[in-house]
């Protein structure tokens, strides 16, 4: 069977869009001899819609528009995921749904049964599972149909698992010849050979070929990184689809190809290429053309700025250089260095009028009280307000240049560098920033070296370092990691670690400073755990380490 796979790009609500692609992608698939075109989980809504399934329009609208695609096929049949409904007395009445459709009209429908209910997923709140699993037969072919995380749950792969039932198991146990599994699987560094090696014991061990077809794009926080994948029924690797891009491609399941083996490159390099792709697609969905930085002279944004870049080209990023009595000379002719590196136009706004006058008027207020943190926060709150202002006039999104480490200790000024629409290195740690400074650099001098060998400063007092408050980042990100990402308490990580106090001290920062996480701005996630959405942690809560 001739397989085409459309690598989708959807928007999430744009429902006559979203159909103007899967019609695309089928006109394609049929002139090119295809006996079968299939697209991605929710490809005609979008993923993850979320509330927007509870609204009796929207789906009345995706009721409209699936039969309108099924009454436009031929003999070519075309799988493509969208919401059904059937009504009875219990649930929803909802479902994630795979359709197959060919001459004229919806032949089966394919529900999801598995409904993740972790992390970033919360399908259990729109959705039913589905009632039965089945196969049908077509062109020959005995086709079992799912979706995303029905094929999540093989025995043979997991040690443990998340579910009792296995669907795709079901459905090799009624005579499924074809394997055909539509998702939309959100990417974190390591996920794509996970699923590579997941799909491959599948394949081998039950002797059946497989097309595993995901969507591409981003989805406000949420990075979709395609690489869709075609096995034969010995495990390999036949196909990939490109990774951070829409696809294309025929997969002959009767065809030998050349085993793929490596589907995943360095972490620095997917890195980059995730949140480059993750800027490019949130201003490009959200109808934003330029982009505004705050360059301090730091990595963290001299980071972004690079990004923004790579993403929106130089003549759309602009950089505003906010410089105080305490901003080093190094920090400001670094800054410099990098604006004529990366081409990007500039502005220079001191802070330091601003400041004096806004002391001066709280003098009284404060009434002769040290000077302390506070007066740093006003600094921050400052640059936040020029940003801001600069961003309303000329219609520029602000990106945020906080990390994951600053972000997890809370060492970030609410309304002031937390300011913007974007967090774009908040699922990022500040030693994994460094790495990927090094990877941009690794053919020539773009990151001046200036900015990667000098100690991290937020300058806002005379001769701080980050270090003054915090533990040395590489120590400090081994905790975050082992916390956040491993879900390891205490006792574990200081059994590994070492050095209680410090340890204590960070659990209890990441744990206290969950209100400034909840107004941040939303975070692009390249990890198995990023702040935001997937991580509900309560801010008025009683539990305290002692």
């Amino acid at each position: 069977m001739r397989v085409a796979i459309c690598q989708l790009n959807s928007l999430i609500g744009d429902i006559e869009g979203n159909k103007e692609r899967i019609l695309n992608g089928y006109k394609k698939g049929v002139q090119d001899g295809a006996d079968l075109v299939i697209c991605p989980e929710l490809s005609l809504v979008g993923y993850p819609p979320q509330d927007l399934v509870e609204k009796v329009e929207f789906r009345q609208k995706v009721k409209e528009c699936t039969e309108e695609i099924a009454s436009l096929t031929g003999e070519t049949g075309l799988i493509f995921g969208t919401i059904t409904e059937e009504y009875d007395d219990v649930g929803t009445d909802i479902y994630n749904s795979t359709v197959l459709c060919y001459n004229g009209k919806i032949q089966t429908v394919q529900n999801k049964t598995l409904l993740p209910n972790y992390d970033v997923f919360d399908e259990v709140r729109y959705f039913e599972s589905a009632k039965e699993c089945k196969i049908h037969e077509f062109k020959g072919e005995k086709l079992g149909l799912s979706v995303c995380e029905d094929i999540w749950n093989d025995v043979d792969y997991w040690k443990k698992r998340r579910y009792v039932n296995d669907p795709v198991h079901k459905q090799i146990a009624l005579g499924a010849t074809l394997l055909i599994n539509i998702s939309a699987s959100p990417y974190a560094h390591g996920k794509r050979e996970q699923r590579r090696e997941m799909l491959s014991v599948l394949t081998k061990k039950d002797n059946i070929p497989l097309v595993y077809a995901c969507c591409a794009g981003v989805q406000t926080d949420l990075i979709f990184d395609g690489g869709s994948m075609c096995f034969d029924s010995k495990g390999n690797l036949c196909m990939l689809g490109k990774t951070y891009a829409e696809d294309y491609f025929i997969f002959d399941t009767k065809k030998e190809y050349e085993p793929i083996k490596k589907v995943e490159s360095s972490f620095e390099e997917e890195a980059l290429q995730a949140l480059i792709f993750g800027v490019r697609e949130y201003c490009s969905k959200t109808r934003f053309k330029e982009a505004l930085i705050g360059l301090s002279g730091g990595i963290d944004s001299a980071i972004v700025t690079y990004i923004a870049v790579k993403a929106l080209g130089k003549e759309n990023v602009h950089v505003v250089m906010m410089p105080s009595e305490f901003s080093s000379k190094g920090s400001v002719d670094d800054s410099v260095m990098l604006i004529k590196n990366l081409g990007v136009t500039s502005d220079k706004v001191p802070i330091q009028p601003v400041f004096e006058c806004v002391k001066n008027v709280l003098e009284p207020v404060f009434d002769g009280r040290p000077e302390d943190v506070t007066e740093e926060n006003i600094q921050s709150r400052i640059r936040g307000l020029y940003l801001m202002s600069i961003s309303n006039k000329f219609g520029y999104i602000l990106l945020t240049t906080g990390n994951k480490s600053e972000m997890g200790v809370g060492y970030a000024t609410m309304y002031g560098d937390m300011c913007g629409a974007l967090a774009v290195i908040a699922d990022v740690y500040k030693t994994d920033i460094y790495k990927i400074a090094h990877f941009i650099n690794r053919d020539s001098e773009i990151i001046p070296k200036e900015i990667i060998e000098k100690a991290p400063s937020a300058e806002l007092r005379p001769n701080q370092t980050d270090q003054d408050s915090l533990p040395p980042y590489d120590f400090l990100d081994k905790i975050l990691k082992m916390y956040l990402e491993e879900n390891k308490e205490f006792n574990q990580i200081v059994k590994e670690l070492g050095k209680p106090d410090v340890v204590k001290r960070v659990l209890n920062l990441v744990d206290f400073n969950e209100f400034k996480r909840k107004q941040a701005a939303p975070a692009l996630r390249i990890s198995t755990k990023a702040f935001g959405y997937g991580r509900r942690y309560p801010i008025v809560q009683g539990w305290r380490r002692r």
